[in-house]
């Protein structure tokens, strides 16, 4: 055998090779532990050598020293929140009372088929009672010993029976005696009570002689096949809505792939609550786009299954939380103003309340609204439900335009300041005399606003304080347009009224001035960009389709999960609100009939009359009457001169509202050409150089139009 030479290598070797030399008799070097290595230093060390590389997770890297602690309720939930524990005892009440009438009624007929069974169950018990005196039970142990000849176990056994036998025929003998002695001293003195004790006698028999599957007396509420939430339940329903991640981390533990319980599965209101981690890169809104698969695997009905992100944890918390019943079906608490209370409407106010029957509130303030659904949703009523809101502030003032014509806002008529039901031309043109008169409005209170103080209105806005001093005029406006599409498409006052509530939407919040708008119709011709865009609370109840869907709650909405397409004709006032919080949530509007509305309105009208706030309409006051009192063609006229053919629209608008701030301000070239298609002159492209001095064409108008269009107005004014 070869000997190995322990002495060291040449030194020629050891410049040709670059690896260390171990001895092979010592412990080899341990393996650096797999993992994560960051990239090699570049700079050689002393002896001319490339460092190794340095690990990504470092030993010594400090921790963020930061521990979340999550304490657990000390009351459940059902008893802390005040929907849960008025469902849990009314759930409670209703069984008891309705088990209560069920066998109240059946009663005669429980006591004839007891009074039938009573003879065989006094044979059982007969039978029972002898078996017991004679230690019946004992005797096939004995058998056994006998079978056997185990001669000491018998004895035993037969001793314990001696002794057992002895006993119960002393108990059976003094039973039987005291209570014949009994019930003939019962039959001698009260007659009455042996009577009553004689039927429980024969009713507890007949207990005993009923079949054992037959019970006479069976349950009066069936218990339901709704299952109770587990975990196994949730992953399983979780496992089957086609998610590949989802499904690849259930099947390999959870844990390892971040999948998780992060608490116990709880009531929670008229449901159960479960909080789970997802797996890394599932977020909330993969599970909210597959809901009908999630209640197929919960075996619940789609309205029962609500799953949600968590807006006070990452964005891989889920929060499913799966009621009794579905929304549609739970019976909804009564709006808490409905009978009493004022509003503030620069605080939130309750108007509904969510899937767990909590409150939800909203803030009109600073706000403007947009309420979109198909017919016959509830989108009216939870406009009127607003204007009722804002009629319980005394500070308010109302502008209520229902252009369905059906008078769903006539409830509000003894409170507003503006009010019309109607599509009609002289409808549409009270409309728009109204809105010149919250343009007006909306300028005065902007130099007010400018000339206060900075440390009386450091936020350029209307504040509570400002609102309540009267001198000041700012209080609340709140101006309600049901059915909006109709002025919007008006061909003669249309762009006019899209024009100023445009102006309202984007600087009216600011100034104390809410305006909302409810169509059934949601598209860009219904709900104008300037509005849509500018709109921060958002409620859309069911529509049929993706772009109806995002033109309420806004862009990529529909792609995020939150589809009010999911809703089906029976979710009556149940919407998605977005803009009050963080993520869009699921809520059941209050539901305030007409004449429930009147009794609100009455209660408002009188506190007005008690602060001094009964305007307009209410009084019997109307807007200017008549047409606007400008003639467009003729102030065209006066802005071109004759030496200009053609000239930009932006142009003509920019001059006009040059000439009449308080009638063409805001306009732009869409809106003049818009006024004048009903006056026969079209638009057409105009060449002209910018104030830079570059020639563009552009949409404008011929100045000759004008002129003939005038002289055909005035033939036809004449020939009348």
């Amino acid at each position: 055998m070869t000997e190995i030479d322990p002495s060291p290598p040449p030194a020629e070797a050891t410049e040709e090779k670059t690896a260390e030399v171990f001895d092979i008799t010592t412990k080899r070097p341990t393996a650096p532990a797999p993992g994560p290595v960051a990239a090699p230093e570049e700079e050689p060390d002393e002896d001319g050598e490339v460092l190794r590389p340095r690990p990504v997770d470092p030993p010594d890297l400090a921790s963020p020293g930061i521990t979340v602690c999550k304490r657990k309720p000390i009351l459940p939930g059902w008893l802390t929140s005040k929907p849960g524990f008025v469902s849990t005892v009314q759930r409670a009440s209703a069984n008891t009372f309705y088990a209560t009438v069920y066998h109240g009624i059946r009663t005669p007929w429980y006591a004839f088929q007891l009074g039938v069974l009573a003879p065989r169950g006094a044979a059982r018990l007969v039978q029972q009672t002898n078996r017991w005196m004679w230690d019946a039970e004992s005797a096939p142990l004995r058998a056994y010993e006998v079978l056997h000849e185990n001669t000491g176990e018998y004895l035993k056994l037969s001793r314990q029976r001696d002794r057992r036998v002895r006993l119960r025929v002393l108990i059976t003998t003094v039973a039987a005696v005291f209570g014949a002695g009994f019930a003939l001293v019962m039959y001698v003195m009260a007659p009455g009570w042996l009577a009553v004790l004689a039927s429980a006698a024969v009713l507890f028999c007949g207990f005993r002689g009923a079949p054992e599957d037959q019970p006479v007396i069976g349950p009066a509420v069936l218990k339901t096949e709704v299952q109770k939430l587990t975990g196994p339940i949730v992953l399983r329903a979780l496992d089957n809505i086609g998610n590949a991640k989802l499904s690849a981390a259930i099947k390999k533990g959870g844990d390892m792939n971040g999948l998780r319980f992060t608490s116990e599965i709880t009531r929670d209101g008229p449901g159960y609550r479960a909080d789970l981690d997802l797996p890394w890169g599932v977020t909330p809104e993969d599970i909210m786009e597959e809901r009908k698969a999630l209640a197929s695997g919960l075996r619940r009905k789609v309205g029962c299954v609500w799953p949600a992100p968590d807006p006070e944890e990452h964005e891989g918390r889920l929060v499913l939380w799966v009621g009794d019943k579905p929304m549609n079906e739970t019976t909804k608490p009564a709006w808490p103003l409905l009978k009493s209370g004022q509003v503030d409407l620069f605080k939130p106010v309750v108007f509904g309340n969510d899937q767990r029957m909590r409150d939800v509130s909203v803030t009109l303030m600073f706000a403007s609204v947009v309420v979109g659904s198909i017919p016959r949703m509830g989108k009216t009523f939870l406009m009127r439900l607003f204007l009722l809101i804002a009629a319980l502030d005394p500070r308010s003032e109302i502008y209520a335009f229902d252009f369905k014509g059906t008078g769903d806002f006539g409830a509000l008529e003894p409170v507003c300041h503006r009010y019309r039901a109607g599509d009609e031309d002289e409808d549409i043109l009270y409309v728009l005399q109204s809105l010149r008169e919250l343009r007006e409005e909306l300028r005065r209170r902007a130099k007010v606003i400018k000339s206060l103080p900075r440390s009386r209105c450091p936020q350029s806005k209307v504040t509570p304080d400002l609102a309540n001093d009267k001198k000041l005029r700012l209080h609340p406006i709140v101006a309600g347009f049901d059915e909006c599409q109709v002025p919007f498409e008006h061909e003669k006052y249309g762009a006019e009224i899209e024009e100023i509530c445009t102006d309202l939407c984007k600087r009216g919040p600011a100034l104390g001035i809410v305006a909302l708008f409810g169509t059934q119709r949601p598209d860009a011709k219904s709900l104008p960009t300037g509005i849509s865009a500018n709109a921060v609370l958002r409620f859309c109840l069911k529509v049929m389709g993706q772009p109806a869907n995002d033109m309420v709650l806004g862009t990529s909405m529909y792609k995020a999960g939150y589809r009010a397409t999911m809703f089906s004709r029976s979710d009556l006032g149940i919407c998605w609100m977005a803009g009050e919080g963080d993520e869009p949530r699921i809520v059941a509007s209050a539901f305030v009939d007409a004449l429930a509305a009147e009794q609100v309105v009455l209660r408002a009208r009188k506190v007005r009359e008690e602060y001094g706030n009964i305007t307009g309409h209410a009084l019997g006051e109307q807007p200017a009457d008549g047409e606007a009192s400008y003639d467009l063609l003729a102030d065209i006229l006066k802005v071109v001169p004759a030496d200009e053919e053609k000239v930009w629209n932006e142009k003509v608008a920019a001059r006009l509202a040059t000439l009449r701030p308080e009638i063409y301000g805001g306009w732009k070239a869409e809106t003049v050409t818009t006024n004048l298609r009903p006056h026969g002159v079209s638009a057409q492209d105009v060449w002209g150089t910018t104030d830079k001095g570059k020639g563009t064409t552009r949409r404008g108008i011929a100045r000759a139009d004008i002129t003939t269009a005038i002289t055909q107005r005035d033939g036809k004014r004449v020939a009348d």
